[in-house]
């Protein structure tokens, strides 16, 4: 019995530690980098609202944003679905792999988002 306590002992500060040095507390979350490319045919406020869309239901699934930048117009490689430049947008969060999940669901149903990746941050 004496053992079964002090096992429970070292697994609680083992978690506590743990917990202090992932983001947010969370066991489960991580950092990802979100790219995603919107159609170039949209008028500034249109790509703003899907960009405000995408934080919304990031911060919705608990995901703490963590930086956020506006590439531009760029050109693209080659032509995707009959375009040959796109508004790029990073945003890097911090969440869990749901949240993830959610944003490719998203990504793939939202007519104006032509293109998108996500990357897991090693630390």
């Amino acid at each position: 019995m004496l053992y079964y306590v002090r096992s429970n002992w070292y697994f609680n500060n083992f978690l506590a530690v743990y917990q202090s040095i992932s983001p947010k507390g969370g066991a489960n979350m991580r950092r990802y980098e979100l790219m995603f490319v919107i159609k170039p045919t949209l008028e500034e406020e249109a790509t703003l609202k899907v960009v405000e869309t995408i934080k919304t239901l990031l911060k919705d699934e608990k995901a703490k944003l963590v930086a956020e930048k506006n590439m531009g117009r760029r050109e693209l490689a080659y032509e995707v679905k009959g375009f040959k430049n796109g508004n790029y947008f990073l945003l890097v969060v911090d969440c869990e792999p749901n949240a993830v999940k959610e944003f490719d669901r998203v990504a793939n149903i939202n007519e104006d988002i032509i293109r998108h990746i996500v990357v897991k941050v090693e630390k």
